[in-house]
């Protein structure tokens, strides 16, 4: 899907909205949760699909190297604007990624996959520029969000979502060992109440100001190891009994 000018000033005015600014603040919070035990020096990243550079910002102030990826000039003109030189941006598709083989030494697709007719080649793609470890964010069809809002934008609503294919947490597991094989993970979830409940009110921010398992709200992520390789069984080397003498 590609996204025009209507539709990066809709997510812009939602970053500024009160309930989109305490979404985002929350989903930040789950991100860099999991990618704390990265190395941020000298360290290169890209995000494939970096819309209006939030993200990106978030992950330059933590010291990354960042570079930006999306199919969208409105989307890549929003980043510019907000991060200056700071960001080195591409026009380009995630099925096609104009760079090297292990490029980058982190990836990142974040509610990407959900817009994407073929997920799998998309996550097969970025694990082969990416040099260490990936990280995935999606919209979780199996959460509350989805039952009260998303489901009704599908028939409702012009908003950008209508063309989402939200994923639940057994398929992004699937989707994962699909396409890199069996991997360390290590996920989690934010927000996992009703739209209504997306505020800094205490009770509201008792819900939806902590991290849960990736299953329970809106908005998940998980970080794929490619590094790591399960260990397979060893042959026993037996050795030769001595001979009694």
């Amino acid at each position: 899907m590609k996204w025009n000018q209507t539709d990066a000033a809709m997510y812009e005015q939602w970053e500024k909205s009160q309930k989109g600014a305490f979404a985002l603040e929350q989903e930040k919070k789950l991100v860099l949760s999991l990618i704390s035990n990265w190395r941020r020096r000298h360290q290169s990243l890209l995000e494939v699909g970096c819309g209006t550079g939030f993200f990106l910002e978030t992950l330059w102030e933590a010291g990354f190297s960042v570079t930006g990826l999306d199919c969208s000039p409105a989307m890549l003109a929003k980043a510019r604007s907000r991060l200056g030189r700071h960001v080195d941006l591409h026009l380009g598709w995630a099925e096609n990624l104009p760079f090297e083989d292990n490029e980058f030494d982190y990836v990142m697709l974040i509610t990407l996959l959900e817009f994407c007719p073929d997920p799998v080649e998309v996550v097969k793609e970025a694990a082969r520029i990416c040099k260490k470890e990936m990280l995935i964010g999606f919209l979780n069809r199996y959460s509350c969000y989805y039952l009260t809002n998303g489901m009704a934008l599908r028939k409702h609503s012009s908003s950008p979502l209508n063309n989402a294919s939200w994923k639940s947490w057994p398929q992004m597991r699937r989707m994962i060992n699909k396409a890199v094989g069996q991997r360390n993970l290590h996920a989690g979830s934010v927000l996992p109440g009703p739209k209504v409940s997306w505020r800094k009110k205490m009770l509201c921010y008792r819900l939806n100001g902590h991290i849960y398992p990736p299953f329970c709200g809106a908005f998940g992520a998980v970080v794929v190891d490619l590094a790591w390789k399960p260990t397979g069984t060893p042959l026993l080397a037996w050795a030769p009994q001595p001979k009694a003498t």
